[in-house]
Order: C-alpha cells, then structure tokens, then sequence
C-alpha cells in the first residue's frame, strides 16, 4: 500500500556521495526534526527529469528555503556515483541532497515503485514529490502522467 498524506515515513537508509565517497544516510537523520521536501524520479540522466524536474527544485531554492524547508532532496533508484554525477551535471551544488536508492528498497516501502521495464530500466520510483515535517507526510503529489503535479511550484504551492 503507498504512503499517504498523515502517515510516518517509513525507516531506511539511502546512499549520499561525500568528500570521503559514499556514504549511508538514514531516514531518521534526513526527516527528524526538519521539513524536508523530497522529490523522486525515475531516472537520473532522464530527459523530463534532467530539463524540467530537478531545475524546478533548482530554480526555486530560495523561494522554497523561505517556507522554512531544512532540506531539499531527491532521490532515485540509481547508485551514489550516478546520483552525485547527475548532481554536478545539473549544477546542484549543495542546494539539493542528491539520494540513491540503490536497490529501490526505500521505494518499496513508501509503496510508490514503477515497473518502467519495458523501457529497458526495470523496477524505478514513480515520479513523486512531498513534504515530510519531522517524519510525517503533510503533503503527497504522485505523477500521473504530467510531470508538473511533482514539479515545485506544485509541491510548495509557488504558482
């Protein structure tokens, strides 16, 4: 069953490349305490999710921090090395935490896979965005076949 708006996220663990090399993040240091807003993806290097989903997030930074936002973060199911190349291929900097998923097993918890198979890339996240304050869902955008629904001015009500 996927999460939904009002649930606790569920525990795990995601990978995060660092100046030492990749290292292990868990969702308890991600979500307690802060807002966080994350969005996922299908795929790093993906074309809508390369030119229009991740620059959202981008282009907003400030306008989203001044909603008193901790962090920014996106996650996909590819490894830290692809995630962190995908990062300074878009020029993220340290504006967003760029989490691998590597085997999808935190998006089979939170319930939101894709099968994206027959596009040669197996089991992926679905493009989705939320607002998780101190742990708890208080905002869910799933994509349904129109990436703005995920996209910031959507999530953080910037339009």
């Amino acid at each position: 069953m996927a999460i939904k708006q009002g649930d606790k996220v569920p525990t795990g663990k995601f990978k995060i490349m660092t100046s030492e090399g990749a290292k292990e993040i868990t969702t308890d240091e991600l979500f307690n305490g802060k807002k966080v807003v994350l969005f996922a993806v299908p795929g790093a290097f993906t074309p809508t999710c390369s030119n229009q989903h991740l620059p959202s997030y981008l282009k907003n930074f400030d306008k989203i921090k001044a909603q008193g936002v901790d962090t920014i973060a996106c996650m996909a199911v590819n490894d830290a090395f692809v995630m962190d190349a995908w990062g300074k291929d878009r020029g993220v900097g340290d504006k967003i935490m760029m989490l691998a998923d590597g085997n999808g097993d935190y998006t089979k918890a939170l319930g939101l896979e894709l099968d994206a198979s027959k596009f040669g890339l197996g089991s992926r996240s679905k493009r989705f965005s939320m607002i998780v304050d101190n742990g708890t869902v208080k905002e869910l955008n799933v994509d349904e076949g129109k990436y703005e629904l995920t996209g910031a001015e959507a999530t953080c009500h910037l339009n």
